[in-house]
């Protein structure tokens, strides 16, 4: 039995887009969708802690990290679980998402149902950048857009 989420992503600019997951059983988990209204170039983009919106996107807290690991990229062994590297907005500012993810989960505790998906202002650098900051956010700048992730049919 497939399980399936989605998430509307909006901010205070033009930056908005809907994300959707699909996870099989306890297979890996595909994320897909469309985000528009960005520069072009690469955005962080990431499962943050808390399904709070209440004050902007920054009431979402901290990256999704319940192993308590520092910053890095989806193919890292040490990440964050809400760490989904960066997508890529073409010269139109749209981003189209195709992820396949090992650690995020729909079911379970890794579900990252009822959490907050982030769309960054710039690019994640991964952990690699070299300060401290890094190896907790990516350096990826401030929160353009983000909503709330629920369960759907």
């Amino acid at each position: 039995m497939s399980t399936k989420a989605v998430c509307v992503l909006k901010g205070t600019g033009e930056v908005t887009g809907t994300v959707y997951f699909e996870q099989d059983g306890d297979t890996l988990v595909k994320v897909t969708g469309q985000i528009t209204g960005l520069t072009p170039g690469l955005h962080g983009f990431h499962v943050h802690a808390f399904g709070d919106n209440t004050n902007g996107c920054i009431s979402a807290g901290p990256h999704f990290n319940p192993h308590n690991k520092t910053h890095g990229g989806p193919d890292d062994e040490i990440r964050h679980v809400g760490d989904l590297g960066n997508v890529t907005a073409n010269s139109n500012g749209i981003a189209d998402i195709s992820i396949v993810d090992k650690l995020i989960s729909l079911t379970g505790p890794l579900s990252i149902i009822g959490r907050t998906m982030v769309i960054h202002e710039t690019v994640d650098d991964l952990g690699k950048g070299g300060n401290e900051e890094s190896l907790k956010t990516g350096n990826a700048g401030g929160r353009l857009a983000c909503g709330v992730i629920g369960i759907t049919q």
